[in-house]
């Protein structure tokens, strides 16, 4: 088996808060070999503990860290992020969704500005499906004042190749938006630091719109 170079991140940096002296200690190659970084972050203290070894307070502060990078790289985002493109969905979103081994949905309540107002994480799934319905992801804009919704959710495998399943939710819940008044501008599938916008798709259209196409 090849040997890891604990010269470079994350080795060293796994090390350094696990109090190791040695960057090649057994129990960070262990934990890295268990999985990918991403994954890794999103682990309890005792899942840790159990994949790399680690003592109850190693395993409490090495799941502390993931979570502090975590908040960081949330406070970066702007407090009324502005969503009127895919990217800046998918880099919203991003903090929430990186490494997660099951799919979640989200609603991205929206003002006229397309300024984010509300995001509500409305249903989690298995791996391959997170169910959804239209009135779940309409609750949270119904409670507010608001101009439109954007929804999201992820794909645990990293492909954000849009399902049939996808399709067929985005254009269920674009017809329950124009049905409440409050339009859906896009449904953005996430992957691993890749995104789908379905609105781009052509996904959104009325089903009469389709049919004269």
């Amino acid at each position: 088996m090849p040997q890891p170079d604990t010269s470079v991140a994350p080795y060293g940096l796994i090390a350094l808060l696990l109090a190791l002296a040695d960057g090649a200690d057994p129990r960070v190659a262990a934990l890295l070999a268990a999985h990918p970084l991403a994954v890794l972050a999103r682990l309890d203290p005792e899942a840790l503990r159990a994949a790399g070894g680690l003592s109850s307070k190693q395993a409490a502060r090495l799941a502390a860290a993931f979570a502090l990078g975590r908040e960081v790289e949330r406070s970066s985002q702007p407090r009324r992020a502005r969503l009127d493109r895919p990217a800046a969905v998918a880099r919203l979103l991003a903090p929430e969704v990186r490494g997660l081994e099951v799919e979640t949905f989200h609603t991205l309540v929206l003002d006229a500005r397309h300024e984010l107002v509300a995001h509500e994480r409305v249903a989690t799934g298995t791996l391959m499906t997170a169910p959804v319905h239209p009135r779940e992801v309409f609750r949270p804009a119904l409670r507010r004042t608001c101009a439109a919704i954007i929804v999201a959710h992820n794909h645990p495998s990293g492909d954000p190749e849009p399902s049939a399943e996808d399709i067929a939710v985005t254009r269920r819940l674009a017809e329950a938006g124009r049905i409440l008044g409050v339009p859906l501008l896009d449904h953005v599938v996430l992957g691993e630091g890749r995104w789908v916008s379905l609105r781009e798709r052509g996904a959104l259209e009325a089903p009469s719109h389709a049919a004269t196409s």
